[in-house]
């Protein structure tokens, strides 16, 4: 910068000396950088700071021409000039001389001012005129267009900022709210709608987010099962986006899959209304599922049922009128075995009927009564002092065993549910029939183990004929390490009304030759074999029995020569077949139900060929409905109705053979392997 550019700058005259002017222009200096610091915003503050800048050039240049003068020159200063008064728009600016120029007239206040625009001081003045108008002076009062629009420009810059992050942290309504003020600055301007588009394309992809996460996380729940959970993560996507089709669609699912655990629920329910015998309550409840569901297999199943249990029900309560129509004939004051028997009997028919329970108490006096507790504290001690034909009474209680019975006596319980005889798997049986207890009788009584335990060949049963007989009404048989009721060594067991569920291998099995088990009106239900079986030449009449859910087959039977008689059977959703007959020497089998069991219906081998197989009934089973060995004639079994199984309905040429991988001790078959021609 030249000197003369430094003068004009700094307000000096061609011909005037700057040295008297020195300190005013570093106190001018001064302020300038003060307006730097105190700059309302960055805009204003570099324009005050280009200000500075070329004040700072200017005095630059004055310096180094100060330094080019001799010594005599720059040592003697001229006089100062007559400050300058304060032009009227730096009032706010101190002069010392203001109040001397209050004082004097208006005329020479004039000519001094027009004098004091060509000093020194007044060039500084009107630089920081120009400076403050130059950097936004008005801007400060707001007087002038430029100023407005400088205002106007800070203020889109500000709210493009702060619309960005209102953007990145989606808070969508303060967005939009910012750039409808942008938009009102600047009317169709870019920024204004890139700012919309931005909000769009943010709102939509937090839509999608939100809506993938939680469908998805409803889909997921679903399918593990969780249908509370599902619902409450798909109704979170519906209730902000209440036509969000994929979520609308899980809710569909959600309800179906609500109907169908509703159902199996409803199902489960009414078929323990059967396990129960509670007949009219298991109709109304399947008639409740038919109303929903018309054509719903499994209710029809449980209606025919009840409706088959309430027709043999009649029919019992007749026969037990007429059995205790013969036993008052025979009653003489006195004992009499077989009135007594006919009584039990009719009790057990019809155990509603207060004639029946009243004529039995009276006919149970007539024989010794020993009462536990009472006459003696468990019934060990009341087996050890019986003798044939007494009445042994247990209260309801649960008792230790294991027993023996060595006495054709009476051990009569106060019900299944409340007398329980129970001993350590490892201990034995809960009880056990003694080859000298022929013609025992057992009612009313659970026996069980304590806790399942299956380790080992050596598994005891919950209760063991062991070359006695005995009668068994209205038992339970339940949680044994091994069968539930075993009988070996030519021992015989009558079994009525009873039920066999969660042993460790059958429900009931008869093994080896002269051993007799018959089994009336009975349960054999979640066994981890078979529900019934015989082998070894025991013989078995099997009547009325429902055989469902074993992890084998319902029944299954290979007793060489021995008779097997089985009618009337109901086997349903066993893990194997309905029933399986290896071999017999005579007998019948008849009017038996296999329905939805998992391998197939009947399966009958060469060695069972002489035995009737008539009136029986096979369908929806999983595999086929009739399984015959190679060199059986399906013509043979054409008396059966095999429908609704899976395809072939009857496979003939069927070559049987047995893995022996797995077999259970004692078992009479491993599981069969199907082979066709």
């Amino acid at each position: 910068m030249t000197f003369q550019e430094a003068r004009k700058i700094l307000g000096l005259s061609p011909d005037e000396d700057p040295r008297p002017h020195l300190e005013e222009f570093r106190a001018a200096r001064e302020r300038i950088a003060e307006m730097v610091r105190t700059a309302p915003n960055e805009t204003l503050a570099d324009r005050y700071q280009q200000g500075l800048v070329e004040f700072d050039k200017a005095l630059a240049s004055i310096r180094e021409y100060l330094e080019t003068l001799p010594p005599s020159q720059s040592d003697t200063p001229p006089a100062p000039a007559k400050p300058a008064p304060t032009p009227p728009i730096l009032s706010g600016i101190d002069n010392p001389q203001a109040d001397q120029e209050e004082t004097e007239d208006d005329e020479d206040e004039e000519e001094e001012f027009e004098e004091a625009g060509r000093k020194p001081f007044s060039g500084f003045i009107w630089l920081i005129v120009f400076l403050i108008g130059g950097a936004g002076g008005t801007f400060i009062h707001f007087k002038n267009e430029e100023a407005k629009e400088t205002q106007r420009q800070l203020r889109l810059a500000f709210l493009e900022r702060i619309g960005s992050q209102f953007i990145e942290n989606r808070r969508w309504q303060e967005a939009e709210s910012t750039f409808a003020e942008i938009e009102s600055l600047a009317p169709g301007s870019e920024l204004g709608k890139l700012g919309r588009r931005s909000i769009e394309a943010g709102m939509a992809e937090e839509q999608n987010q939100f809506i993938g996460y939680w469908t998805g996380q409803a889909i997921a729940e679903l399918d593990a099962g969780r249908i509370d959970e599902a619902e409450a993560a798909a109704r979170r996507v519906i209730e902000r986006f209440p036509r969000e089709l994929e979520a609308a669609a899980v809710l569909e699912s959600i309800a179906k899959a609500r109907s169908g655990a509703a159902r199996e629920q409803a199902i489960i329910d009414t078929r323990k209304l059967l396990d129960e015998r509670k007949w009219d309550e298991a109709i109304v409840s399947a008639n409740r599922i038919l109303a929903y569901a018309p054509d719903d297999s499994d209710a029809k199943s449980i209606i025919e049922d009840a409706n088959a249990a309430l027709k043999k029900q009649a029919a019992d309560q007749a026969k037990a009128l007429s059995l205790l129509n013969q036993a008052i004939a025979r009653d003489k004051g006195e004992f009499d075995q077989q009135a007594f028997d006919w009584l039990r009997e009719a009790a057990s028919l019809d155990p509603a009927n207060p004639e029946i329970a009243s004529r039995l108490e009276t006919m149970s006096s007539y024989t010794r009564t020993l009462n536990v507790p009472g006459d003696f504290a468990t019934p060990a001690e009341a087996l050890a002092n019986a003798r044939d034909r007494d009445r042994i009474v247990i209260a309801a209680k649960t008792f230790k065993g294991p027993l023996v019975i060595n006495a054709a006596v009476d051990l009569q319980g106060a019900g299944a549910d409340k007398t329980i005889i129970e001993c350590p798997a490892t201990d034995g049986c809960a009880i056990t029939i003694g080859p000298d207890a022929k013609g025992a009788r057992l009612a009313g009584i659970t026996f069980r183990h304590e806790s399942f335990l299956a380790v080992g060949s050596d598994r005891f049963s919950a209760a063991l004929v062991r070359g006695g007989g005995a009668t068994f009404t209205d038992c339970r048989f339940e949680d044994a390490s091994g069968h539930g009721l075993a009988v070996i060594e030519g021992g015989e067991a009558i079994v009525n009304r009873c039920r066999f569920s969660g042993n460790g291998w059958n429900g009931a099995a008869a093994i080896g030759k002269g051993c007799f088990l018959e089994i009336r009106d009975s349960e054999s239900i979640g066994n981890f074999e078979h529900g019934i079986e015989s082998w070894d030449g025991a013989s078995v009449t099997l009547v009325n029995n429902r055989c469902e859910d074993n992890s084998r087959n319902g029944i299954h039977t290979d007793n060489g020569d021995a008779p097997a008689i089985i009618e009337g059977n109901q086997l349903i959703a066993n893990r194997e077949f309905g029933i399986v007959l290896d071999s017999a020497g005579s007998g019948k089998i008849s009017g038996n139900t296999a329905r939805a069991n998992l391998l197939g219906g009947f399966v009958i081998r060469s060695a069972a060929a002489e035995l009737p197989v008539t009136g029986n009934t096979a369908t929806l089973n999983e595999g086929p409905g009739l399984v015959l060995e190679k060199g059986l004639a399906p013509a043979d079994y054409s008396d059966n109705s095999i429908t609704k199984n899976s395809s072939p309905q009857i496979l003939s040429g069927a070559h049987l053979s047995a893995s022996e991988e797995n077999a259970p001790q004692k078992s009479a078959q491993p599981p069969l392997i199907l082979e066709g021609d």
